[in-house]
């Protein structure tokens, strides 16, 4: 997601730093793979300055992660309303609806957006994919011209998690730890996908599980 966090221009000078802590403690615990106590701590961040709540992304993906899909829902279409031309927070809207009624419904769903204000490489490419009017192969391929370690990333977290939604977990996991083994520092959307890879593998470890849901 975009790195630009606006939630301490909304907090209250008194109530400032004890709802940033909260949210820094939550992104803490995310990346750190304790997705329920990240959630608990972003609750406890809007329960302090409710203002705050269309901003926190964060809580969105931590619900997704949870398989609260319909709050994560939510929180992307209320995140929208303040930064309004983000492709993955339109990914991710279609990863928790895609998760709900299936692939072809979220694409009919795919949040509309301008593309020419999300300039990260290769979010285009993601948004017309994950819309259905792109592939995985151009995705790929305009990472690769790029050649940064991030667009990379970017490339196969969102191939990674739509074959996730779609059912196809062998590659969800290949792109997954693709994008988890970029080189990178402090990227909160690569311990992501360390996150989701390493759920999915705790899913293959118990006894009777396939990886499917």
């Amino acid at each position: 997601m975009n790195a630009i966090l606006f939630i301490i221009a909304v907090l209250c000078a008194n109530d400032q730093e004890t709802a940033s802590a909260c949210v820094d403690r939550g992104m803490r615990a995310f990346r750190e793979a304790r997705v329920e106590e990240s959630l608990k701590e972003f609750e406890r961040a809007i329960a302090i300055e409710p203002r705050i709540e269309p901003y926190l992304w964060q809580r969105g993906i931590s619900q997704y992660c949870l398989g609260q899909y319909d709050a994560g829902r939510k929180q992307f279409e209320i995140h929208k309303e303040v930064n309004p031309h983000d492709v993955e927070n339109a990914a991710w809207h279609f990863l928790c609806v895609g998760r709900l009624k299936g692939l072809e419904f979220a694409q009919k769903q795919m949040m509309p957006i301008e593309l020419q204000h999300d300039v990260r490489v290769p979010m285009r490419e993601i948004y017309l994919m994950y819309s259905g009017k792109g592939s995985r192969e151009k995705v790929l391929s305009a990472a690769e011209k790029d050649g940064t370690p991030r667009s990379r990333m970017y490339a196969h977290l969102y191939i990674g998690l739509q074959y996730e939604v779609a059912g196809d977990h062998q590659s969800a996991k290949k792109h997954l730890a693709l994008a988890a083994e970029e080189s990178l520092e402090g990227s909160y959307m690569q311990d992501v996908a360390r996150v989701c890879l390493g759920r999915d593998r705790e899913k293959a470890s118990v006894p009777g599980h396939d990886g499917n849901e």
